[in-house]
Parts: C-alpha cells; sequence; structure tokens
C-alpha cells in the first residue's frame, strides 16, 4: 500500500484559472495510463435505478442511511456529497467504495435541522458538495471520533451551527434550515463560477484557493471521475467565495499548493478498514486535515483541507519539498 505521500508525489499542479476571488489548480498525473473505470459514481447508479439511498429502517436514524448496489461494479461516494429526500438531507461523512450487489449502512450528518418527515423513499444526490469549510471541520470529527471510538461520527450540533452561521452570513432563509436552500438562493452567483472554471482536460484532481490561500485539494484515481464530480466542487467553494468579505482578489499562488501537498506528506496518519472496500486512511498535521480511499490496489480519493497558517507568506511554503516539486509547477 503507498503512502498518501508516495501518491501525490505524482501530481503536476497546472497554471490556474481565477474568477473572482476564487482560484482553482488543475491536478494532473502525467504519466499514469488510466484504466477503464471500474466503479459506478453515484448520481449513475441512483439515475439507472440500480443504486438506492433509503432511511435505515421505518423509523429512521439521524447519522445512518441504507445503500444497496444491484450493481455489477462498485459505486463511488464522495466524502461531503448532499443526498437529498428522506426524513432530512444528509450529507456523507466519508468517501466510500460501496461493493457491488450488497447493501450496506453509511455514515451521514444531517443538513436539513428543522424536518424529520417522509420526503421521498429514495434520496437522490444534489448538483452540489457540501461547502468546503464545514467539510473541513467535518473531515476532523470524523478522524477524532474514529480514533476514540472506532465510529466515523461527526459532531451533529457543531454541523448545524455552522450551516445556520453560514445562512445568516448570507442573508438565507429556509423553512427546515435546510443547506440546500443556501445554494438554491445564490444559485445564479454559484452557476457563474462554473462557467468560468472549465475542467481541465486529463486533470485527475484540483486544488482550490479563496482570497489568495489555498483552502483544499480533491484528487481521484480516474480523470473521468474528476470530470463528472468537478462541476460539484467548485459549487462547493463558491459559496465559500461568495462568503468572502471581498468579491475580488489576487489569485493564489502555486507554490502554496505543493506547500500543502508537503504538509500533507507530513502529517500523522492512520488507517483502519474503510466502509465498504478498502482501508480508510486519515492523516492530520500542523497546516493540514484530511482522508483517503485506498481500494482496488490504488486511491480512489484524497482530500485535504489547510488551517490559515498556509498562506503566501507563510514559512510552510519555504520547505525543502516546494523546492524539490517547483519542476513540476508547470
Amino acid at each position: 500500500m503507498l503512502t498518501v505521500q508516495e501518491d501525490l508525489s505524482s501530481l503536476m499542479v497546472l497554471p490556474s484559472s481565477h474568477f473572482r476571488n476564487l482560484t482553482v489548480f488543475p491536478l494532473v498525473r502525467p504519466q499514469q495510463k488510466e484504466k477503464e473505470l471500474d466503479y459506478l459514481l453515484l448520481d449513475e447508479g441512483v439515475s439507472s435505478g440500480t443504486v438506492h439511498i433509503t432511511e435505515l429502517h421505518a423509523n429512521g436514524r439521524v447519522p445512518e442511511l441504507r445503500l444497496e448496489n444491484n450493481a455489477d461494479k462498485p459505486v463511488f461516494l464522495l466524502h461531503g456529497e448532499e443526498l437529498l429526500g428522506a426524513k432530512q438531507n444528509r450529507v456523507l461523512n466519508l468517501s466510500i467504495l460501496a461493493p457491488a450487489k450488497c447493501a450496506i449502512s453509511i455514515p451521514v450528518s444531517c443538513v436539513e435541522s428543522g424536518r424529520w418527515h417522509m420526503a421521498a423513499t429514495d434520496m437522490h444526490p444534489a448538483a452540489h458538495v457540501m461547502y468546503s469549510d464545514v467539510r473541513a471541520e467535518q473531515i476532523l470529527q470524523v478522524t477524532q471520533s474514529l480514533r476514540s471510538s472506532g465510529t466515523p461520527s461527526s459532531d451533529q450540533a457543531s454541523v448545524w451551527r455552522n450551516i445556520a452561521a453560514k445562512a445568516a452570513r448570507l442573508k438565507s432563509v429556509s423553512p427546515t434550515a435546510a443547506m440546500s436552500d443556501i445554494y438554491k438562493s445564490h444559485a445564479s452567483s454559484i452557476e457563474a463560477f462554473v462557467r468560468a472554471f472549465p475542467w481541465r482536460e486529463q486533470a485527475s484532481g484540483a486544488a482550490f484557493g479563496i482570497e489568495g490561500r489555498i483552502m483544499g485539494l480533491d484528487v481521484f484515481d480516474h480523470s473521468k471521475t474528476m470530470q463528472s464530480l468537478f462541476p460539484k466542487l467548485v459549487r462547493s467553494y463558491a459559496l465559500d467565495a461568495l462568503d468572502r468579505p471581498t468579491e475580488s482578489s489576487a489569485p493564489a499562488d502555486q507554490r502554496d499548493v505543493v506547500a500543502m501537498i508537503e504538509a500533507i506528506g507530513e502529517a500523522q496518519t492512520s488507517s483502519d478498514k474503510a466502509v465498504g472496500l478498502g482501508k480508510d486512511v486519515r492523516f492530520t498535521g500542523r497546516h493540514v486535515t484530511g482522508a483517503a480511499v485506498w481500494a482496488e490496489g490504488r486511491y480512489v480519493h484524497i482530500c485535504g483541507f489547510a488551517d490559515p497558517s498556509i498562506n503566501k507568506s507563510g514559512a510552510a511554503s519555504q520547505t525543502h519539498l516546494t523546492r524539490a516539486s517547483r519542476r513540476n509547477l508547470f
């Protein structure tokens, strides 16, 4: 099993695109020859009728849902992907590669605190991922929960508080305090970001910066996965960009993407059996927190989030890995 650092070492950070106060850096593996994708994405599994996500049982349970995969392939679910319907909207606590022809329980967090009645039996994925501010917090909460109790649980009260504060700042009103209503109320502005950042050919990942600071990155095992999920990720960061005081700013720096990758490599890591296939890998360092799924001999997904110590002038940008990796910036 490769380390996360070893996997990320092959990445090339391409020149960025910038719109208003958001910067996006495509990440590619230039020497990797991709095989045919051997799993389904959640959207295609649900739309084809082979994947069903429902309440765990008739009474329901807030932190768990039931996923039934009737397809001949595993199905990939992305950490932070929002699921709409059932008794309340939820988001995934971690990324999962769910086995084929199998039903499993999946850990989730509620993102609609004012509803507990059935809207639709089957849930369907939203067109966005949970915004990066709370996604980063949730990663750390789940990591701490796994280390203390062995369960992939979030701090549900903290998630609700974060959503309520976000809604208040962005002047979004929802009768059920639903995160999805924040996205709806700012849909026009968010889609402007989506149009500004088309997927870059062959990119299997991306790093995102807001107001000149790198906020996080997501890397997948296949460019087709990134192509499909990229608009959802852009919407996630776009909502955070709209929640910043400046509408425009200087772009983030490529050196800070490299610094973040270095921080991931230096972070303390742990791994355990994943929900579904493979291993769930966790890393926490002075500058980053994140998680990954290792299955079928590769990392299917890696996500990392930076704290405020990673910035343009910070010492983290002046490290050995930054210097050694400069040749991979362009």
